[in-house]
């Protein structure tokens, strides 16, 4: 099979034949060896734009599959060019768009994903303008053909002439929100809902900025001590969850630790949602949890690893795929039931469980830093069906409490209607009790959001977390 050019091509439309430096080709006449680690970030921006693919989930695979090829600077340099570009895409197509002569969506796919990577490297990192211009200009030559390396030539050369990021918003004359937007990487509707979680500009702009940048690696150490877990990664205890360890770099998946299961990779802000729920006040019994949209896990498996003695825990998700996460996740941990069911029709009996914890489905606009992707691919339009969602768990995870037992509400989302707003449509009813969260953590500084918990990049280091307590009455 052959493409644009003439070359020829493998099964799926992408140059047949070596592709790395790795793979060097015998004879120098051969076509020209592609850098590894910028074509693996194109292929990550491809699997997102072409298929909806999740960069935190298709980066890691193409980096195992890839690993005899790569080199841990070049995976290193893979993942800050896939997760860089995903998160500027607003910034790049803002200044691609007065660059060509036609509409971005009428460019062939493809063509608009090897733009953006290279701008991202011209704007943004300390990347020599040659060789960002020439080693895209060599993928697109393989990629889409010797016409559209012809296009990539040419705009990333008036890109590279333009100066840097601050210079090019200059240029693009955007001023206010629009300019905080294209600084920050964020769009216009995200700005405004974290204007609101705030309540003031003053931080605005620190925790917009803190939202771009990459995040630290975050270990929870679940069946091992932390001193163990800190000796093993050379990591820093984290400040907030005593089970947490922050990493720079490195790869997680190495450590002894969590290839065992014994620990795991876990922002620490999710450490701290899960461990409300356990240090939250308790009227009678306490030996029966729930975690009712627990996949993929991750705060399932530190519940069954805190959990005192006797305590049994179901762990119930919807979606049979996230239930098998899960229970990966648990690592066959004893006493624990996993259901595949929807938490608003659960099986259990009302007054069933004495704490629930409900992760309810949500923008995930408090995770941006991990899931760069979900800034561009979520709307406004997104916010009420989830809100809507959110109410009905809600009131069903009050319905599997027993009198005297504890919901913990969470998102991973500032936004009001995720957060306060679901909160306050339950607390109107005579049965229901919020629990301030600050005693229950109260060595975490600047995190109250009325009497729940609100963290936040640039306060705290983690995702945006909201965590409410509330407790059902006789």
């Amino acid at each position: 099979m052959t493409g644009p050019g003439g070359r020829r091509r493998g099964p799926t439309g992408r140059p047949a034949g070596p592709r790395t430096r790795q793979n060097r080709p015998e004879s120098r006449w051969s076509r020209p060896v592609l850098d590894g680690a910028r074509l693996t970030a194109y292929d990550v921006l491809h699997g997102v734009s072409s298929r909806d693919a999740y960069a935190n989930l298709l980066l890691p695979q193409l980096l195992r599959e890839r690993a005899a090829d790569l080199t841990p600077r070049d995976a290193a340099f893979a993942t800050q060019l896939a997760y860089g570009t995903l998160r500027a895409t607003g910034t790049l197509d803002a200044v691609l768009a007065g660059l060509v002569s036609r509409p971005l969506a009428e460019l062939q796919p493809e063509l608009l994903d090897l733009l953006r990577l290279g701008t991202h490297q011209l704007l943004d990192l300390r990347v020599p303008a040659h060789a960002a211009v020439d080693t895209t200009v060599a993928l697109a030559r393989a990629i889409v053909g010797t016409g559209g390396s012809g296009l990539v030539n040419a705009v990333l050369r008036k890109v590279a002439a333009g100066g840097g990021r601050e210079q090019w918003v200059e240029a693009l004359g955007a001023t206010g929100d629009e300019r905080l937007a294209l600084l920050t990487d964020h769009p216009q509707w995200v700005i405004d809902a974290w204007r609101d979680a705030l309540g003031a500009d003053d931080e605005l702009e620190a925790a917009l900025l803190a939202d771009d940048e990459a995040p630290e690696v975050h270990l929870v150490a679940r069946a091992v001590d932390r001193s163990t877990l800190i000796a093993e990664s050379d990591g820093l205890p984290g400040p907030w969850s005593p089970h947490a360890v922050r990493l720079e770099g490195g790869d997680p998946g190495q450590l002894p630790s969590v290839r065992s299961g014994a620990a795991g990779v876990q922002d620490e802000g999710s450490q701290v949602a899960a461990l409300a729920l356990v240090r939250a006040p308790l009227e009678g019994p306490d030996a029966r949890w729930l975690d009712m949209c627990a996949g993929p896990g991750g705060k399932a498996a530190l519940l069954a690893a805190v959990r005192p003695a006797g305590v049994h825990l179901t762990a119930a998700d919807r979606s049979e795929h996230r239930v098998g996460l899960v229970a990966s996740a648990l690592r066959d941990a004893p006493d624990v039931d996993l259901q595949v069911t929807d938490g608003r029709t659960g099986p259990w009996e009302p007054g069933s469980f004495d704490r629930v914890l409900l992760d309810a489905p949500c923008t995930g606009l408090g995770a941006l830093r991990r899931r760069p992707e979900v800034r561009w691919r979520r709307s406004p339009g997104d916010v009420e069906p989830l809100a809507a969602l959110q109410r009905e768990l809600l009131t069903a995870a009050l319905a599997a409490v027993r009198p005297g037992g504890v919901v913990a509400y969470v998102t991973c989302s500032p936004h009001t209607a995720e957060t306060v707003d679901v909160v306050a449509s339950v607390t109107g009813r005579d049965d229901v009790e919020v629990l301030p969260v600050g005693p229950v953590f109260p060595g975490v500084p600047d995190a109250a959001r009325g009497d729940a918990l609100q963290l936040w990049p640039h306060r705290h280091g983690t995702d945006a977390m909201f965590v409410a307590l509330l407790r059902r009455r006789a």
